[in-house]
């Protein structure tokens, strides 16, 4: 059985959703599977829109892989960005990662 990462997602509104998905997922494949309203994810985590931006809380940004020269051309079109701005698709849940906390933003472009 492939291991599980829980992540919880607090909607703009503060609403907290918390969930488990297998380990080795994109954040945003998790958003979907736990059905996360506010990421719609339109390319289907190609990294071809910024459709699944999202805030990584404080505290866990440092765990991440740096945002590649393509996320961030791609967060240049995502709204309301901020340091703590991720696109969902380009980051992959792992061990480290359990208990993450996102935030999603009101908007999405």
């Amino acid at each position: 059985m492939t291991p599980e990462v829980e992540v919880t997602f607090i909607g703009h509104d503060g609403t907290r959703q918390t969930g488990r998905v297998p380990e080795g997922e994109s954040l945003m494949r998790a958003a979907l599977l736990l059905d996360v309203p506010g990421i719609l994810a339109e390319c289907g985590g190609m990294c071809a829109c910024a459709t699944c931006h999202c805030y990584i809380e404080d505290g866990w940004t440092e765990r991440l892989e740096p945002r590649s020269d393509m996320e961030e051309g791609m967060l240049l079109a995502a709204l309301d960005t901020t340091r703590a701005s991720r696109l969902s698709c380009q980051v992959t849940l792992t061990r480290e990662l359990a208990g993450l906390v996102v935030r999603v933003p009101p908007r999405q472009a």
